[in-house]
């Protein structure tokens, strides 16, 4: 299992086109392929900041969602609405943990 964490730090005043766009594409990104789960979480301290979080079948998996159709469509919006770049990060858990 391939956890995904992506890291968007939105402009503040484009975070409620972030969540409409969200709400619009996240049933079809739970649809693809390989994909077991999918969460939108918001940053504590700096509420324009936002984390996908998702896990993958394996690192296969993501790599044929980043090359669909839906991606194509998802992420150059998503990138639209950045304040700056966002940060991305594909972890796995560690051996004898829980």
């Amino acid at each position: 299992m391939l956890l995904r964490i992506v890291r968007l730090p939105l402009d503040p005043a484009r975070v409620a086109d972030f969540l409409h766009l969200f709400r619009q594409s996240e049933n079809r990104i739970r649809q693809q392929s390989g994909c077991r789960y999918l969460e939108l979480w918001q940053d504590a301290d700096e509420p324009h900041i936002y984390c996908t979080y998702s896990h993958w079948d394996d690192a296969a998996a993501l790599d044929a969602y980043r090359r669909s159709a839906l991606f194509g469509e998802v992420w150059p919006a998503t990138k639209r609405l950045l304040a700056s770049p966002a940060q991305a990060f594909s972890v796995v858990r560690a051996a004898g943990g829980a």
